[in-house]
């Protein structure tokens, strides 16, 4: 199944990097860049996880997160390789998730960071900024989700039928 959807990884790895690379060369750190209302591009780099998670450990998150992410990216790939045919919209999640595992990836091993610039907002409460790996991580763990709901009901072993 890797066949058919490792292009899919590659486009959002491609992505994810050229985004980043123009973001670097574009933007100032820590400088909203006004897009359209609630939406600026702003440059900040993150050392730890989502939400800055672990972002002030003292360095040694760093080869945790890169440990983790090789890790995380070999286990979907082998899910990815032993997926049937008929199992499109888990391939598509998988797909998705190991592009954006894998860009994040490519930031920790070249800048022990990762490169954010995408910030949303509301009056005074905002986000934190996010990246084009990140947002096919999210999308790919919603339709994880949504695959793992639907196939409950197609599934009678999942789901049997009382028959009294």
């Amino acid at each position: 199944m890797l066949k058919q959807w490792w292009w899919l990884s590659a486009l959002v790895i491609g992505l994810d990097q050229a985004t980043k690379y123009l973001a670097e060369r574009l933007l100032v750190m820590h400088q909203p860049l006004p897009v359209a209302p609630s939406f600026n591009l702003l440059l900040t780099y993150n050392t730890g996880a989502a939400f800055s998670f672990l972002a002030n450990a003292g360095g040694w998150q760093r080869w945790f997160f890169l440990g983790l992410g090789l890790m995380v990216s070999m286990g979907l790939l082998v899910w990815l390789v032993r997926l049937k045919p008929a199992e499109q919209r888990l391939a598509v999640a998988l797909a998705l998730i190991l592009g954006g595992a894998v860009g994040n990836l490519i930031d920790r091993v070249w800048l022990g960071q990762v490169i954010d610039f995408i910030q949303l907002y509301y009056d005074r409460w905002y986000w934190p900024a996010f990246n084009i790996a990140d947002s096919a991580i999210t999308l790919g763990a919603v339709l994880l989700v949504l695959d793992s709901l639907g196939s409950n009901k197609s599934d009678p072993l999942k789901n049997p039928v009382d028959g009294s």
